[in-house]
């Protein structure tokens, strides 16, 4: 498994799901289908979507902070 962090290539709106999808290994498209999917389920989807966007720093942020330590 990478690191959990944004692409800066291969993304749509803000790259969670491209992230989600090379962290577990599997394709960005299937990893946007399951999310669409799972917005026809009851929860808070489209907060953790936001909240992760946010979280999650960007893949030239992430290379620059994992080379700092």
């Amino acid at each position: 498994m990478t690191a959990l962090a944004r692409p800066t290539n291969g993304r749509m709106i803000g790259g969670v799901c491209a992230a989600l999808a090379r962290r577990f290994g599997i394709s960005a498209t299937t990893m946007r289908v399951i999310f669409v999917l799972s917005c026809l389920l009851p929860g808070p989807q489209f907060v953790l979507y936001i909240a992760l966007w946010f979280l999650l720093p960007s893949e030239k942020h992430a290379d620059k902070a994992h080379t700092a330590w």
